[in-house]
């Protein structure tokens, strides 16, 4: 489970729509412990792919790196990454799985036309095969 306080979860929904219509992401920083995954902070970054960003988005690995070290020296961990889908559906596609890490829950919202839709999260396998859906809590 991934439970995202709501100051966090206000940042994300935010980022994502101010980068829309265009994929935003970010990383999402908190404690895990007994199955619960608890986002204390979102921090966004930004989309680093080169070509048409309304369909993917890649974090550098600079960026990623200086997140972990932040989330350490707040004494927290790097619970994930979020991104969102401009216009569709909030679900992991092919190319999410390809580029994911199986230590990390991957939240994934939909903005349609600008506005906040809905969310989901992911939990990728060891082999990048496939993703299992996550039940995610936003906003306490």
């Amino acid at each position: 489970m991934v439970r995202i306080e709501t100051q966090p979860w206000e940042t994300m929904v935010e980022h994502a729509r101010r980068v829309y219509p265009n994929e935003c992401c970010g990383v999402m920083l908190g404690k895990a412990s007994n199955g619960e995954k608890r986002v204390s902070r979102a921090v966004p970054l930004d989309n680093a792919w080169q070509g048409e960003q309304r369909a993917r988005y890649e974090l550098r690995p600079e960026d990623l790196l200086a997140a972990e070290r932040e989330a350490r020296a707040q004494g927290l961990e790097l619970i994930g990454i979020y991104h969102s889908h401009p216009d569709c559906d909030a679900y992991f596609s092919e190319t999410d799985l390809k580029n994911s890490c199986p230590w990390y829950s991957f939240v994934v919202l939909s903005i349609q036309r600008g506005a906040f839709g809905h969310a989901n999260s992911w939990l990728p396998n060891a082999e990048q095969t496939a993703a299992e859906k996550e039940e995610l809590i936003c906003g306490e």
